[in-house]
């Protein structure tokens, strides 16, 4: 059978010949013989352990936990647990990874709202994306009651024009008039603007607001506290000093 020596073997398995050397230490690899100079060498099998060992580090099992498995008496059901309890650990890093990437994408569009930036301006977009779902359960919770609403009107046009039918048409006018009058009353209590100018976070007034010029984010509004007027950014929060 074939031997290796440390340099060899560090060199099939893609590592340096100190990493060798430090499984050697660490009893995780040890080698089959010595020559009568004493160095180190290696059979078939150690090379076969030394890529286990090359694969599980780079799966990322510490040292530590590769020497409990590779000494165990049943390194099979040992090495699930751990590759289980790894993917979960990988599969958390990725999730923490994404969160700060979407922050990133989320500051990186803010940014190109924003035509005088300042460092203020990071404090504002920081404040908005903190808030980004509780904005995202305002919006669904309007969603989710407005179906109902949605399935009324349709069901009386239809019946209005299958049958002539027309008065549940004009009760469902009515019931959208007060639906729209407690959307908007209840939306607008749940958020608030922020200021580019002063960068303070104030609310409207409600019928100003109502009628703003406005996207998904921005409403065209006039700061409460500094008086400016021009497009302010749509949070989640009460009215308040944020300096104060």
């Amino acid at each position: 059978m074939p031997k290796y020596t440390t340099g060899e073997i560090a060199k099939l398995c893609g590592v340096s010949v100190r990493t060798v050397q430090y499984y050697d230490t660490r009893k995780i690899l040890t080698p089959s013989e010595f020559t009568e100079g004493g160095r180190r060498l290696y059979s078939e099998d150690d090379l076969k352990q030394m890529k286990i060992i090359c694969f599980l580090r780079d799966a990322g099992i510490s040292i530590n936990s590769i020497g409990e498995l590779l000494s165990g008496a049943d390194p099979g059901s040992v090495l699930a647990v751990l590759l289980e309890q790894q993917e979960q650990l990988l599969k958390e890093e990725m999730h923490e990874r994404q969160v700060k990437l979407d922050m990133l994408d989320g500051i990186k569009q803010k940014l190109k709202g924003i035509e005088n930036f300042s460092v203020e301006s990071i404090g504002d977009i920081a404040y908005a994306m903190e808030n980004k779902k509780k904005m995202r359960k305002l919006h669904a919770t309007l969603l989710i009651t407005g179906l109902p609403l949605n399935i009324i009107q349709w069901t009386s046009i239809i019946l209005w024009i299958v049958t002539g039918i027309w008065w549940p048409f004009a009760l469902y006018v009515w019931i959208a008039i007060l639906y729209a009058i407690w959307g908007t009353k209840f939306y607008f209590k749940k958020v608030a603007y922020i200021c580019p100018q002063c960068h303070e976070i104030f609310k409207p007034e409600r019928k100003e607001a109502f009628f703003a010029r406005h996207t998904p984010t921005l409403r065209k509004l006039t700061c409460t506290c500094c008086g400016s007027k021009g497009f302010c950014v749509e949070t989640y929060g009460k009215e308040k000093r944020k300096n104060g």
